[in-house]
């Protein structure tokens, strides 16, 4: 493995737990097809290189991705751009205040689908927290 994909490796397992992680790893090792390569891009690009980058911590880089995905509409990506948000140690508060902002920006049907996305995340959070104690 190259050290980007290590390195992105490692980031995507503090924000998505082990066997997340170890799913993806397994699929950039065993295969060559779409989904592997897909895997392997996100782990070298996207986490490797993007996300290890120090210039914005990892929180406020959370917090200007979470406002992107929100302004592209992206349902999933918000939702689990929540989670990773909460990982790199945003609050609800904040992550609510983000919502705020989207509503005159992006207007209010996006800003609907971004809190419906949101609450789900916030929802898997709980869950993975209870599941933890």
């Amino acid at each position: 493995m190259s050290e980007a994909r290590d390195k992105g490796l490692e980031i995507f397992r503090e924000v998505y737990g082990d066997d997340v992680a170890e799913g993806c790893r397994q699929t950039i090792e065993t295969g060559e097809d779409f989904n592997a390569i897909h895997a392997q891009w996100s782990m070298e690009w996207a986490f490797g290189n993007l996300w290890t980058r120090e210039a914005l911590p990892r929180k406020m880089r959370s917090l200007a991705v979470l406002g992107m995905v929100i302004g592209l509409r992206q349902f999933e990506e918000i939702k689990y751009h929540t989670i990773m948000g909460m990982a790199n140690g945003l609050t609800r508060e904040e992550i609510e205040e983000v919502f705020y902002s989207a509503m005159p920006y992006c207007g209010f049907p996006i800003a609907n689908t971004a809190k419906a996305a949101m609450l789900e995340g916030f929802a898997e959070v709980e869950k993975r927290a209870a599941q933890a104690s």
